[in-house]
């Protein structure tokens, strides 16, 4: 069933209606501007309905529509009580510059909320082979030194002597990383520093956590 507005008291509510607001719901266009305007019988006269008629104009240009004549303005006593009142130039740019800063206030207020939410840290879990020398390295002394390094998202895990042959054993060593505070470069390069004790240090393994 379709539904109509052509009384005097449709448009009087139109007009009070957009003289706050741009658009029938929201700070756009949408489906439901485009069904008042077809429920319309004819266009809001602009003298006696200026923000209707605005509204009107507006909707036709932006949707394609094509407007419908406007109606005789209502005889005097139907008109509002104080004339002073009626704003017969409309308040096009007030209401779309209240709009608009309504607008911007809502997304700087969802960009600080967004700002505020907790962030996703990356971290990683790698597996460090550290080679001595020789055989005659002192491991512990080795494990020491890579173990004193100190680095802001850097958290040392367990660690083990793995045998690799010739009576030399390499230290494995465990340790989580996050990922945009460590560099695997400069851990090691500061690992590399003890060059008396380590030969070579590799990553064995790494993988997200």
């Amino acid at each position: 069933m379709s539904v109509t507005f052509a009384s005097p008291l449709a448009f009087t509510i139109l007009n009070s209606l957009f003289e706050a607001r741009s658009y029938v719901t929201g700070y756009e266009v949408s489906d439901k501007d485009t069904e008042v305007f077809n429920a319309l019988t004819e266009g809001p006269n602009e003298a006696a309905y200026p923000h209707a008629a605005r509204w009107y104009k507006h909707i036709a240009e932006v949707k394609g529509l094509a407007t419908k004549a406007g109606g005789a303005a209502p005889a005097p006593a139907a008109a509002a009580e104080d004339d002073d009142d009626v704003d017969l130039f409309g308040s096009d740019d007030e209401v779309d510059e209240e709009a608009e800063k309504i607008k911007q206030q809502r997304l700087a207020e969802y960009a600080a909320k967004k700002a505020l939410k907790p962030k996703t840290i990356a971290k990683s879990m790698v597996t460090l082979d550290v080679k001595p020398w020789d055989d005659e390295t002192d491991m512990a002394a080795l494990e020491a030194h890579v173990r004193s390094i100190e680095m802001e998202g850097l958290l040392w895990g367990q660690s083990k002597l793995v045998p690799i042959g010739y009576g030399i054993k390499k230290l494995q060593v465990n340790c989580v990383i996050e990922d945009e505070l460590v560099s695997m470069d400069v851990l090691e390069e500061k690992i590399m520093e003890a060059e008396d004790y380590i030969q070579s240090m590799d990553v064995a393994a790494m993988q997200k956590i």
